[in-house]
């Protein structure tokens, strides 16, 4: 059997990073996780090839090679997901889904042959039975959740990996807290499950194997949502992997603003190798996180938090969102300005949407205000709910927060700012490659002499080198991000 995986392509947004990949000669953040993991539970037997559209083109000569084209992908990958589908129609090749889009989208998907739902380590082995036995069926799903324990080391022979900026690992699935705009707890519940030491190490084992020296990211959702296990065994067991490994990675992972109120799991995350950390802040309005069931946020300083977590040597990279019901006129002043005194450089800020199966989605369609699909794209102009601010005013107020995020003053304020009081441990902070200095002569060409902030470009790399020196990698790389958010508001706008 010949099996292709296919990776659709991501829209051009904030998180794509598409205009800062280009100075390190990258063709994407990061691989496939869930297509690598899927090819590993797949018979060892069957020929397997992957295709990621955001490094590679698909061509008809992959698409004829295979019997069956394997796709995964989440909202934002909608388009591209419909042109695939399309293409193996008229090629008569068999189509297998899976992952979050078609798990909570799967009406929109007939043409597909066969949709493999839910978690692949439970639905995944009934379909290839099925399928060995002639009776494959349309759908597959279940209400159980996956032991990650006896989930497999992904593929990374599938791709080449000098094509991605960080490869990715999970430890966990699930997330304890159940906000109303999110669809976690739908596709991996609430009591999350983690996989032992052994199987992390291993990972890191197989993800050192390839000869990589970089950034790691640890998909999971909300990394610390089993604490105590993090301290005693895994963290402990990661630190002492690095330190025999002479500190081949640096780690960053998703975790909620919780993570402020333990100071040793802080001090454990960076001694094993942790420099970033992307926490959702959502909205520093009270009455709308009260509103979204966003309880651990609404009873905190928030403000407070992430400035401890930053002093302990963690980078916040934050998610706000605009758009909630209770939100006023004087919301989007109090974005920025929490935002500016917070130094959050990488502030990712979108309009609230409705996501299919969440309970927002479900609330809003009792209440008839559901008007559109949504794109999943959450810079997206377009909402898919009648919103109880007039509509015009609330994408004027995002604009107006855009702007000002992203406006060379605001923007390297806030990243001399973060560079004055970040303290990251020695051997956490660089490991050079020869793509740097392409980068930096790169940045130097586009920021420094043809960009109109090129005056906020040299201040800061000129203050950084006389006053932090020992950051001015992560500085040039900053100065980048920014240009990079820049382009993305101005093609929105």
């Amino acid at each position: 059997m010949k099996i292709l995986l296919v990776y659709p392509k991501y829209p051009e947004t904030f998180w794509s990073f598409k205009y800062a990949l280009k100075f390190i000669s990258k063709k994407a953040a990061n691989p496939p996780l869930g297509l690598l993991t899927v090819a590993s539970l797949l018979p060892k037997e069957w020929e397997k090839k992957l295709v990621d559209l955001n490094v590679t083109p698909l061509e008809d000569e992959h698409l004829k090679w295979a019997d069956f084209v394997f796709i995964s992908a989440m909202s934002i990958q909608k388009e591209s997901v419909r042109e695939i589908v399309s293409r193996c129609r008229k090629l008569g090749i068999k189509t297998v889904a899976g992952g979050p889009l078609f798990t909570t989208n799967r009406e929109d998907f007939e043409k597909v042959d066969h949709l493999v739902l839910n978690e692949a380590e439970i639905t995944l082995p009934p379909f290839l039975e099925d399928l060995k036995n002639g009776r494959a069926k349309h759908i597959y799903t279940s209400p159980q959740w996956a032991d990650v324990k006896k989930t497999p080391i992904p593929n990374w022979e599938l791709i080449n990996v000098k094509k991605y900026f960080s490869l990715n690992i999970q430890y966990s699935r699930g997330c304890p807290f159940n906000c109303e705009f999110c669809n976690i707890s739908l596709l991996c519940g609430r009591i999350p499950r983690i996989k032992d030491k052994q199987q992390v190490l291993a990972e890191l084992d197989s993800i050192y194997a390839q000869g990589w020296r970089g950034a790691v990211f640890f998909v999971d959702d909300n990394f610390i949502g089993n604490r105590e296990k993090l301290k005693k065994e895994v963290l402990p067991a990661v630190t002492q992997w690095m330190k025999q490994k002479k500190y081949p990675f640096l780690f960053n992972t998703q975790t909620s603003i919780n993570l402020a109120d333990d100071e040793e799991l802080m001090r454990l995350m960076v001694q094993a190798g942790f420099n970033a950390v992307f926490v959702g802040i959502e909205t520093p309005n009270k009455e709308s996180l009260a509103e979204c069931g966003k309880f651990q946020n609404r009873s905190r300083d928030l403000l407070s938090c992430v400035k401890k977590i930053q002093r302990f040597g963690l980078e916040v990279q934050g998610g706000f969102i605009v758009g909630f019901d209770n939100d006023q006129l004087s919301i989007f002043e109090m974005q920025i300005k929490f935002i500016q005194e917070s130094k959050i450089v990488t502030a990712m800020v979108g309009l609230l949407n409705a996501t299919p199966g969440t309970r927002l989605h479900m609330r809003l369609k009792k209440e008839n205000r559901l008007v559109n699909d949504i794109t999943g794209d959450n810079t997206d102009t377009t909402i898919n709910f009648i919103p109880k601010m007039n509509q015009e005013a609330l994408l004027n107020g995002y604009k107006k927060i855009l702007k000002a995020l992203y406006s060379p003053n605001n923007y390297y304020q806030r990243v001399r700012g973060f560079l004055i009081n970040y303290q990251p441990l020695p051997k956490r902070v660089f490991r050079f490659h020869f793509y740097h200095l392409g980068a930096f002569f790169k940045s130097v060409l586009r920021l420094g002499i043809i960009r109109k902030e090129r005056r906020h470009y040299w201040k800061l790399l000129l203050w950084t080198i006389f006053r932090r020196p020992r950051l001015f990698p992560l500085a040039v790389t900053f100065a980048i991000y920014g240009f990079h958010f820049q382009k993305i508001f101005e093609k929105v706008w």
